[in-house]
């Protein structure tokens, strides 16, 4: 999540949806939902890791970053990831409202 998910792309993936469900074939440059959800857990991951090696870096001396740069890293770290859980509860919650579904 590019610092949270970016609104247009969703947007516009929404609006693919919408598309396709009135049977309007989408543009072939953009992106699909998959894609922009994986591309977002690369996004939380790399934060993770520079949030790591940033601390590691600062614990041992080698760094040249403060400390208030270092918690503010692990911050946004944390916020990305926990924002990211937030969206797997709400997809896992969708996905289960739609199985219940009756036909």
């Amino acid at each position: 999540m590019s610092d949270s998910m970016n609104v247009e792309r969703v947007l516009a993936q929404m609006r693919t949806l919408a598309a396709r469900s009135q049977g309007v074939e989408p543009k072939a440059d953009e992106q699909g939902f998959g894609d922009l959800l994986q591309q977002s857990i690369g996004q939380v991951s790399t934060t993770q890791q520079t949030a790591a090696e940033m601390a590691t870096r600062f614990e041992t001396g080698e760094g040249d970053a403060g400390l208030e740069q270092v918690m503010v890293a692990l911050q946004k770290s944390s916020l990305s990831f926990q924002a990211m859980v937030q969206v797997r509860n709400k997809l896992v919650e969708a996905y289960k409202d739609v199985m219940n579904m009756p036909l």
